[in-house]
């Protein structure tokens, strides 16, 4: 399993410290989530904090738009040392076009669909994607529980996959933890952003690896 901690939840005030823990851990990447109080009723942070984050990170980072728009940002997100840009679904009227403009800069595309989104919206660009985020809780929040439909939805995802050949990684995000995490597994999913489950362990390293094995 892919594990994309998420510094939503991370503290700020020593956040150096904690992209060092992500660094030492067996997390494969870190989910920079992006939020505009528009798109998602909340606001989170910008630029300069996932160019402070990529300049400490020795993990790829894994920029997750939550925001109107996203495809007027793709250069700044290239240029703060994202190796993933994920945009909504929910927010591109120009889905393929984005998705295209994301690759021409170097980065990965990934869509994310929220959890009243069906996955056959993706039927027509699915063997563009490099990975496909699931929401399982509604954007805007950390520590939410997870919505159970999640993993029927996540079976119908990976059934498209495979019936289409795409290459595309299944991610889930929102009330990971190891049991939903483990449920989410035997679904089909690549890769887990594990936020409040992560930072609020005992021992975060210990979790992540854990989540890893599932």
């Amino acid at each position: 399993m892919i594990v994309s901690p998420s510094i939503l939840s991370a503290d700020f005030g020593r956040l150096d410290q904690d992209i060092e823990m992500l660094n030492r851990s067996d997390a494969q990447l870190i989910h920079c989530d992006v939020m505009d109080g528009v798109f998602v009723p909340n606001i989170s942070f910008g630029f300069p904090v996932i160019e402070a984050v990529a300049r400490k990170a020795t993990k790829e980072l894994d920029v997750h738009l939550m925001i109107v728009n996203p495809q007027n940002y793709i250069s700044q997100v290239r240029d703060c040392g994202a190796a993933i840009m994920n945009v909504h679904q929910e927010a591109c009227v120009h889905l393929h076009r984005t998705v295209q403009a994301i690759k021409d800069a170097g980065m990965k595309a990934a869509v994310t669909l929220n959890p009243a989104t069906p996955v056959e919206t993706l039927t027509d660009i699915i063997t563009e994607l490099d990975m496909v985020l699931l929401m399982s809780v509604n954007p805007g929040f950390g520590g939410q529980k997870f919505i159970a439909n999640t993993v029927a939805k996540t079976r119908r995802l990976r059934s498209l996959i495979d019936r289409s050949g795409s290459k595309a990684l299944i991610q889930i995000d929102g009330g990971i933890n190891h049991e939903t995490g483990r449920l989410v597994a035997q679904a089909g999913a690549d890769s887990v952003v594990a936020g409040s489950a992560v930072f609020k362990a005992e021992n975060p390293e210990l979790y992540i690896s854990e989540l890893a094995k599932l």
